[in-house]
């Protein structure tokens, strides 16, 4: 899989703890159609598991069911490798003012 900046991106937010898509959409400010196919792809390659939570808990909030993500080992070590391979900001928040560059290695 072709490690892209976004890509790095939502593996740190869900690294970070945001677990569902519009979190990781809100701590990345990246748009909904970079976001979710990424997850996507990032399930196919077994970087991240994804499960939905209980309807009950959506139904006593009011709103949608929420599929949660979160980074299995073998995603870890690819975002262990993808920070080395770009200047990562230290608040993911700060993404959307940055343009793709590999670091200089």
């Amino acid at each position: 899989m072709n490690i892209t900046l976004p890509t790095t991106l939502v593996l740190q937010a869900l690294a970070r703890g945001h677990h569902y898509g519009f979190d990781v959409m809100d701590a990345t400010g990246l748009p909904s159609g970079t976001v979710y196919p990424a997850l996507r792809r990032l399930e196919l390659e077994g970087l991240v598991r994804a499960d939905w939570e209980d309807a009950a808990i959506a139904r006593e909030e009011q709103r949608p069911p929420r599929r949660y993500y979160a980074l299995t080992g073998e995603g870890q070590r690819v975002l262990a490798a993808a920070r080395g391979r770009y200047r990562m900001p230290a608040d993911v928040k700060r993404a959307r003012s940055l343009k793709p560059r590999p670091s200089q290695s």
